[in-house]
């Protein structure tokens, strides 16, 4: 099952607008209220120069990403967990993500109306934060009245540790800290896994700007935002999604170039990509095979056997051993027989823990 990142945020802050520039799909970007009722998916490329690199260095046929996808989520108004405007649509697309970019509005523009009439970036975020925790209190009590009654009548099905871990949650929740920031034992975990809780994801702030905003490290919103995302010890991005979007009607030089005149290194829509992929903690290897060379994604810690069965089951299957290169010995030595004749190619087992960056090639017989 593919992982997915989730664009939440209030209404009209540009989140449509942000997932066109994403996806180059075109969905409806109006401006007003819950233009966006069922979450728009898509798949975007994750920007890597490491297989730039490794197909410059093989001359594939054929060169093929890594991908993670991204889910435009209906805007979310106060008293969402109560059912308010799109509320309920909205919490429930939540629970099916697997990481939150929350998109915060700083950009001012008479044009676009604010939900709550001004430009504040502390008090937006703390709106969706409220309603994130009021749903979550009201799925943990719901949970909690469940299991303690079947503690009472003696069920056989239930622990007294579940019932400790979700009261444990119940007073944090209350006491405004979400589940993510909790310090909970790999035990507690486990036994919160059936409580399905929206503050448990991981979470990005991304500070929608103007152009003029993007070089301004001293605005007052962009301020608010980097202090916002350090007391929560959360990741931020700052992007201009209205230009991000027009990028794509542009050639590959003028897109350089427009980058180039604002100062960036690179576009906001590219750091952004990268932040998400990070923070589901997704790594990625590359293999050269016939004539493709390709990008895989997989979770931080996953093995060489489970590596290749993310290729192919067969290979999982028939698993014999992984050659394994670091890219950077391919990329300084500029060839995988070069690698080789260093004594730098390792073989290693179904065990081995998959680095990010490996070139590997597996062999397997079924």
């Amino acid at each position: 099952m593919s992982l997915c990142c989730g664009i939440v945020g209030l209404p009209n802050v540009g989140k449509s607008t942000l997932f066109n520039a994403l996806t180059n799909a075109r969905v409806p970007a109006e401006n007003f209220p819950f233009c966006t009722v069922d979450p728009n998916h898509g798949v975007v490329a994750v920007p890597d120069p490491r297989l730039d690199r490794v197909a410059a260095l093989a001359r594939p046929d054929k060169v093929t990403p890594a991908t993670l996808e991204f889910v435009d989520i209906a805007g979310l108004v106060k008293g969402a967990s109560k059912g308010e405007g799109l509320g309920n649509q909205f919490l429930s697309h939540i629970q099916d993500v697997d990481a939150v970019a929350h998109l915060v509005r700083c950009f001012p523009d008479p044009n676009v109306v604010h939900v709550h009439g001004a430009i504040d970036p502390k008090s937006d975020v703390e709106v969706v934060e409220t309603e994130l925790l009021l749903r979550d209190l009201e799925t943990v009590g719901r949970r909690l009245e469940k299991q303690r009654h079947a503690l009472r009548v003696a069920d056989k099905g239930v622990s007294r540790e579940e019932v400790e871990a979700l009261t444990k949650v119940e007073r944090a929740l209350a006491a405004g800290t979400p589940v993510r920031l909790l310090e909970l034992s790999d035990d507690e975990r486990a036994l919160l896994l059936p409580t399905p809780l929206l503050s448990a994801k991981p979470v990005l702030l991304l500070a929608n700007v103007s152009d003029e905003q993007l070089n301004r490290a001293d605005d007052p919103a962009l301020v608010t935002v980097a202090e916002l995302a350090a007391a929560r010890q959360i990741p931020w991005v700052a992007i201009s999604a209205r230009t991000e979007a027009e990028l794509f009607d542009l050639s590959e030089e003028e897109r350089a170039a427009f980058v180039a005149e604002l100062r960036l290194g690179e576009s906001g829509l590219v750091r952004f990509i990268r932040c998400a992929y990070q923070l589901l903690d997704l790594i990625s290897f590359f293999t050269m095979v016939g004539t493709e060379v390709r990008a895989w994604t997989i979770r931080r810690g996953t093995t060489a056997v489970k590596a290749a069965g993310k290729i192919h089951t067969d290979f999982e299957k028939g698993f014999i051993r992984a050659e394994v290169m670091a890219f950077a010995d391919l990329d300084r030595l500029g060839a995988e027989a070069a690698v080789r004749e260093k004594g730098l190619l390792r073989v290693e087992g179904r065990d081995y823990v998959i680095q990010d960056g490996d070139v590997v090639r597996f062999r397997f017989n079924v």
